[in-house]
């Protein structure tokens, strides 16, 4: 099993920053792809971006390309999603989560079902 912990989630003025970690545990060795999602008030889980662990590469959401950045740091099993430049639609309650599957393509790497663990949450509000 694989455990998640989000944390770095706290409120934040449009055109700010912030970065959220995500501290993975467990058998950690078996995560192939991590991902972040977002979820707000009444709508839809939302994908954000994911890295795989093979390689590095990096996918994103459209709306997310160049404003929002996901790198890891393997020695401390933690993935993080630095925010830049946040608008106040990018308020929501963002999750981390881990697949046991390399998920090396940008049509199926944003499909929530595909991963295997997920985080609590944390929340961000940005304010304008």
């Amino acid at each position: 099993q694989v455990q998640l912990v989000e944390s770095g989630g706290g409120s934040v003025q449009a055109g700010g920053s912030l970065r959220l970690s995500c501290a993975a545990s467990g058998r950690t060795l078996r995560i192939l792809t991590m991902g972040w999602f977002r979820q707000a008030p009444g709508k839809e889980r939302e994908f954000v971006g994911a890295i795989t662990g093979n390689d590095g590469t990096t996918y994103y959401a459209q709306s997310m390309k160049g404003r929002f950045a996901i790198s890891t740091d393997n020695a401390k099993n933690t993935v993080y999603l630095q925010m830049n430049s946040p608008k106040p639609e990018d308020t929501a309650f963002y999750y981390c989560a881990a697949s046991n599957v390399w998920l090396n393509s940008q049509t199926y790497i944003g499909e929530a079902s595909r991963y295997d663990y997920w985080g609590q949450g944390t929340q961000v509000t940005v304010s304008s």
